[in-house]
């Protein structure tokens, strides 16, 4: 079968355990499978090039700078877009694959829903919460934002955009102390994005926080209908947003310290 002009890049590190079926899902959609591996040292780079990708080693910029290089290496114009930790059904694969069947798509960019799936489902739950982001699009009418913590096309005015029907499956949680650990981890980009643009949040958000992101989740994102895990993961997401309040009011009341120190 003859595989659409489509180039599909995958940013990752340590993904040794989930890389091998993300690849294997899109191996019949493309000629040009490409990884961009910021530093794994879990044999990911082997992986990937054995089931079929190429591997491009790169220090990691953040998310937007990374995703933007990797488009960029691309050997198609049409690219789509997947993390290590998503992976492409079949009925996407396929619907994918007969927008190419009578030449070029009839859009220049598509929204595909990502559904998270927790640990111990096989599929998206009925409710699950679920963003439809631009992941498959022509590289001269969008390109990656080069935020190094939001990860998003930015399309050029007049981009006709479409939207699919499939579903990518999203596998964001291999384990609660996993979560934990990547939260933290992303709580401190975001900081760090926040000081180099001179933002701040405010103090008060400290006091409350935690109460609406965990209602946010728990019911705005439907997590109740998860069972006791959508319970956890509902938690998880408000001590990270919660984190995140609290250590940009740490960063800032430290360099007010500093300030104080340095004009005494």
């Amino acid at each position: 079968m003859t595989r659409p002009p489509l180039s599909v890049f995958i940013i990752a590190k340590n993904e040794a355990d989930r890389l091998p079926r993300v690849i294997r899902a899109v191996r019949g959609m493309s000629d040009d499978i490409l990884v961009v591996d910021s530093g794994s040292t879990d044999g990911t780079q082997a992986l990937a090039i054995a089931e079929g990708a190429r591997v491009i080693e790169r220090e990691w910029p953040g998310y937007g700078p990374q995703k933007r290089f990797a488009e960029g290496e691309c050997r198609h114009n049409w690219v789509l877009n997947i993390d290590a930790d998503e992976f492409v059904p079949p009925n996407l694969a396929d619907e994918i694959a007969g927008l190419f069947a009578a030449g070029e798509p009839a859009a220049e960019a598509y929204e595909i829903r990502i559904a998270e799936i927790f640990p111990g489902e096989d599929a998206p739950h009925p409710l699950a919460y679920a963003l439809a982001p631009v992941r498959l699009y022509r590289r001269d009418k969008g390109t990656y934002s080069l935020s190094p913590v939001h990860d998003r096309v930015d399309l050029q005015p007049g981009t006709r955009v479409g939207r699919l029907r499939g579903t990518i499956h999203h596998f964001s949680v291999r384990s609660i102390g996993d979560q934990i650990e990547k939260l933290n981890a992303y709580s401190d980009q975001q900081v760090a994005d926040l000081a180099s643009r001179g933002k701040s949040v405010s103090t008060f958000r400290v006091f409350v926080e935690f109460p609406a992101a965990f209602v946010k989740a728990y019911f705005g994102r439907r997590h109740f209908a998860r069972g006791v895990y959508g319970f956890i993961t509902a938690m998880n997401f408000a001590f990270f947003r919660w984190l995140r309040v609290a250590k940009d009011y740490e960063r800032r009341s430290i360099a007010r310290k500093n300030r104080q120190d340095t004009n005494r």
